[in-house]
């Protein structure tokens, strides 16, 4: 049975099992014809590299003669020749048969290891809301990278959005200087009010601090909508109080859910409104 990741295209499919598909995993496109010795040698040897790969990107065949539209759209002058392309667009090209090294450098360039895979998987989890599964993921990426920046951000965030804080505070005070440090301060005073406000029966006659206190709770349980909307009833009450940690905190929630949720800009007018 030949695998998913190993198929012959033409021109009536090329548009979806090509074009479209690369955009999830990178798509090689061998050009070749039943004519061409040079194909007969290439030809096994990316099928031999396609299965190794299990997925890391995909094998499409494609014979010039019968789709001379498609070898003439793509400038196909000499065969064997091979295409990569990633969403939808040419990112890498060779022609003839390189030696095996060759052609395991051309694809280590283009196609994710498996521990893209993880992470990629870590993210997808993360997206659709399971986040214990999320979070080990992440945590077999990090255990063969370490100190990868996006991978911590991605389980500080499944680890906060399970309520845990301790773990996830410590990984945030030696956070590495990347481009999701920033975010990753942002999260601080989530995992600083998660650590501070445990489940312990709560004595005090300020409503808006059992307000805060209740939101606390709400957030490491995970129902943050209701968490947002009793920060943003203090925060029109009182747009200070607590010193500024409810605005704080609202905005690590927010970047806890991140910016691609689709609640999140509603909830960053209403605390632009609550506050000015």
């Amino acid at each position: 049975m030949v695998p998913d990741f190993i198929i012959h295209v033409d021109e009536s499919d090329f548009e979806y099992e090509v074009l479209q598909y690369s955009t999830r995993v990178p798509v090689l496109v061998d050009f070749w014809a039943t004519w061409c010795i040079p194909c007969r040698v290439l030809g096994p040897k990316l099928e031999a590299f396609a299965r190794e790969g299990e997925g890391r990107f995909r094998l499409a065949k494609l014979n010039v003669d019968e789709n001379e539209g498609l070898a003439r759209r793509f400038k196909i002058r000499n065969i064997p020749a091979v295409k990569a392309f990633v969403d939808g667009h040419v990112v890498g090209e060779f022609s003839g048969v390189p030696s095996d090294e060759g052609i395991q450098s051309f694809l280590r360039r283009l196609a994710p290891t498996p521990e893209d895979l993880l992470l990629a998987k870590g993210n997808s989890l993360m997206e659709l809301s399971d986040y214990a599964e999320s979070e080990d993921a992440y945590r077999q990426f990090l255990a063969v990278q370490p100190n990868h920046p996006g991978a911590l951000l991605g389980l500080i965030r499944a680890l906060l959005l399970q309520g845990e804080s301790i773990e996830s505070s410590r990984m945030l005070t030696s956070f590495p200087a990347s481009r999701e440090y920033a975010i990753a301060q942002l999260l601080k005073p989530v995992a600083t009010a998660f650590a501070a406000h445990q489940d312990q029966l709560l004595e005090t006659e300020q409503p808006l601090e059992a307000a805060f206190v209740n939101g606390i709770r709400l957030a490491k349980r995970g129902n943050i909508f209701a968490a947002l909307d009793g920060f943003l009833d203090i925060l029109r009450k009182d747009r200070h109080y607590r010193g500024g940690e409810v605005k704080e905190v609202f905005v690590g929630l927010l970047a806890l859910l991140g910016d691609a949720h689709p609640e999140v800009p509603q909830y960053r007018r209403d605390l632009s409104s609550a506050l000015f």
